[in-house]
């Protein structure tokens, strides 16, 4: 969005090594974009564009090598997680069993794992940094023409209206951008339309030799002559090639193919042309080095291309904000980034979200630079600096993936890496020289949101391993007997635990307490699972912690990163609908029951919400506001159907409705399975209760220090002013219990 941001001076009238520079960084374009892109896009996608994709990159392959080799530090994992159609990329699975020696050694060595991760938080870190200086530097290049008007503009007048734009862009965030996105594919056709024909037109009037700079033999001659200093220009260079992803991501709105065809054959030429086109300008204009691009532009052309580059630099800016919430959910779904508020803006369009916090932030942070550089190039330092290191991390993962996903040779990855990564590092190596002069802002913000991931994605995995080894056993349990030792009251008590097996320790905190208990017991475990979308029909999975008379069930929620969260008002009819399904699935075919350990607590089976079979053993009374009934019939499950049907709706029709469940006569039908059916609906009807842990996170005495300082300062402040875990998962507050917990980790 900054054209004469990436143009470096050439060094001599009559020299188009600049233009040659550009054009042979253009080369390794369509490579980095190919390693880069997301490899679940064949997932269904949001309205997001493919610089989302690129960016999002680093904890997409991160998550793609969790699922083929044993990576994560959160040892939250399950057999049945890898039964997930969504989970299945790459070879076989019989052919990913064998495994290298490569990826078990890396396995066995937690330090390497810790590593791994470091290095993906800090890519992660990187774009969030790059999602601060991308607005910045796109608005104040594209205002920054109107210092060749009449009316020339001082530097601090230009700062002001940037700052003016940014605001309004940031505050407009809110509404969604799918009101408006209509209008960034046709800005964006508009925009390298018109850089074409400017090109174009400076080509031919001022220098048409330029175009002998796409011979090889300039850049050989150029680097032969300039030495040192033409390796120090490759910083400024590297902006060519960040403007150029930016064009080419916002034509991705397309499949993989178009967005090739229309990088090849649109984006590529366009932008080529205009850089040529400048060269030829300051092959015969050196004078016009500060702001080529708008000086170049011939006539009175000036207003449209300042409106439409004003527009492009808009759309280009709203493409990385909503790439930063975009990543920032993902980081929370992967247990790296403290809980936050994610508003969907829109309920026709998968995927538009909004994050109020974040955005804010990244106002102040962008309107901070913005005033305190007041300069592109220094921007453009900081920015070029930020676009490349994450770059260079994402074909670092890219290497693991083609030697762990691929099942491709060691060999193959490493002349993998080498070629891209000493393509790369050229580049780096450059940009690092720029540190001092503005290339150190991406460097802190990245190190301020790495500390800030790593802290909460450490506490976490402390927090859970206190639980692992905390929880209740289930002999214990067993020896209490189905009233537990207490009294059962009626109702259901949904206990929302992060184990994915075993009893919590707030369980039995809450048993020690009071005496009384509900007669129906869920332990519910919302997690999130290495791969974008888990589809509906593989969403729950229910089991049964004890015998059939303790009335205790186990329902594991299964989400993918790029999910989101719906609050539909329905989880608990769905909760009932699952349970019963999986009472009967259990008494008909005890096979389909997937067993992962010989004990109650590992029974577990997919329940769909869209299955529909044929026998019937519920009936679904729907009441809505007008006061009609509509009995449906039920099974294993009519249920299914006639719930779905209602779940289909609107979240506001939804919400006016009220479900009842009664268990229809059935000869066939078992005493036992009868008998529980009707406690469970029993209990629905008496009313539902949220018990959670109200945790208070501290380190041992006997910790280090520095582990005092993580968790004491840097975790427990997270909790405490990030979002809370009821309002995260939509927990009515009217019904919810929390129990005081203290971890000790």
């Amino acid at each position: 969005m900054e054209p004469e941001s990436g143009i470096s001076v050439p060094s001599s009238p009559r020299n188009p090594s600049s233009m040659l520079l550009a054009f042979f960084n253009f080369f390794r374009l369509p490579a980095l974009c190919a390693t880069q892109s997301d490899p679940d896009s064949s997932f269904p996608s949001t309205r997001t564009t493919i610089l989302h994709k690129h960016f999002r990159g680093t904890f997409a392959l991160y998550s793609l090598l969790c699922r083929h080799a044993k990576f994560s530090l959160l040892p939250n994992q399950q057999a049945a997680d890898e039964e997930l159609s969504a989970y299945k990329y790459g070879p076989s699975s019989s052919a990913q069993a064998t495994g290298s020696p490569l990826k078990r050694f890396l396995e066995r060595h937690k330090r390497l794992r810790t590593a791994l991760l470091v290095v993906v938080l800090f890519g992660a870190a990187m774009v969030i940094g790059d999602g601060v200086l991308t607005p910045a530097i796109s608005v104040l290049s594209s205002v920054s023409g109107l210092q060749v008007t009449e009316q020339k503009l001082t530097k601090g007048e230009l700062v002001v209206l940037a700052c003016v734009i940014l605001v309004g862009l940031f505050a407009l965030q809110h509404v969604g951008t799918h009101r408006v996105a209509f209008l960034f594919a046709p800005i964006v056709i508009i925009w390298l339309v018109s850089i074409f024909s400017i090109g174009l037109y400076n080509i031919i009037h001022w220098n048409p030799k330029i175009i002998r700079a796409i011979s090889p033999y300039y850049i050989i001659k150029f680097f032969r002559e300039t030495g040192k200093d033409g390796w120090i220009s490759l910083g400024g260079i590297l902006l060519s090639v960040t403007g150029t992803e930016a064009m080419f991501a916002d034509l991705g709105h397309f499949t993989a193919l178009s967005i090739r065809l229309a990088f090849a054959f649109v984006v590529y030429p366009c932008l080529v042309v205009q850089y040529m086109g400048q060269a030829a300008f300051l092959s015969r204009n050196l004078q016009n080095i500060p702001n080529s691009f708008y000086d170049s532009i011939p006539g009175h052309s000036f207003w449209p291309v300042f409106v439409i580059a004003t527009l492009a630099s808009i759309v280009g800016s709203q493409a990385i904000i909503t790439a930063t919430f975009s990543l920032i959910k993902q980081c929370h779904a992967l247990g790296c980034f403290p809980r936050v508020k994610v508003v969907h803006t829109s309920k026709h369009i998968f995927g538009q979200i909004y994050i109020p916090e974040i955005n804010w932030i990244l106002m102040i942070l962008t309107l901070a630079v913005t005033i305190g550089f007041q300069d592109t190039t220094l921007i453009g330092n900081a920015y070029g600096l930020a676009c490349i290191s994450v770059m260079f991390i994402t074909t670092f993962l890219m290497a693991l993936v083609v030697t762990f996903v691929w099942q491709k040779s060691a060999l193959l990855a490493t002349v993998f890496l080498v070629f891209f990564w000493f393509c790369e590092g050229v580049y780096l190596s450059a940009a690092l020289t720029k540190v001092p002069q503005g290339g150190w802002v991406p460097l802190v913000l990245s190190v301020i949101f790495m500390l800030v991931m790593y802290i909460w994605h450490y506490g976490t995995c402390k927090k859970y391993n206190f639980d692992v080894h905390n929880k209740v056993l289930l002999k214990w349990l067993l020896g209490l007997g189905p009233s537990l030792g207490i009294m059962r009251v009626p109702g259901i008590g949904l206990i929302y635990s992060e184990l994915t097996t075993g009893v919590p320790a707030v369980f039995s905190h809450f048993v020690t307490n009071l005496p009384a208990f509900h007669k129906v017991l869920v332990f519910i475990c919302v997690k999130s699972v290495p791969v974008p979308y888990v589809s509906p029909e593989e969403r729950f999975l229910i089991g049964r912690v004890c015998p059939r008379p303790y009335r205790m069930y186990r329902c594991i929620v299964r989400y993918g990163y790029k999910d989101i969260q719906r609050d539909d008002g329905n989880f608990e009819d769905r909760l009932i609908q699952s349970i019963a399904e999986f009472i009967q699935m259990e008494a008909g075919e005890p096979q389909v029951c997937s067993s992962e350990s010989s004990s109650y607590d590992g029974r577990l089976a997919v329940i769909s919400s869209r299955t529909i079979q044929p026998s019937s053993s519920l009936i679904v009374i729907e009441n809505d506001d007008c006061g009609g009934i509509e009995s449906l019939q039920s099974s294993k499950s009519q249920a299914l159907q006639s719930l779905q049907s209602a779940y289909a709706d609107d979240e506001n029709e939804a919400a006016r409705r009220h479900v009842r469940f009664e268990v229809a006569w059935s000869p066939g039908m078992d005493t036992s399975v009868r008998e529980e059916l009707e406690d469970l609906i029993e209990a629905k009807e008496a009313g539902v209760a949220y018990i959670m842990g109200h945790s208070y996170v501290k380190a041992r005495r006997s910790s280090s220090y520095l582990k005092k300082v993580v968790i004491d300062m840097g975790y427990s402040f997270l909790r405490k002013n990030c979002r809370g875990s009821a309002a995260a998962l939509n927990i009515p507050h009217t019904n919810l219990i929390e129990v005081g917990m203290i971890y000790d980790v």
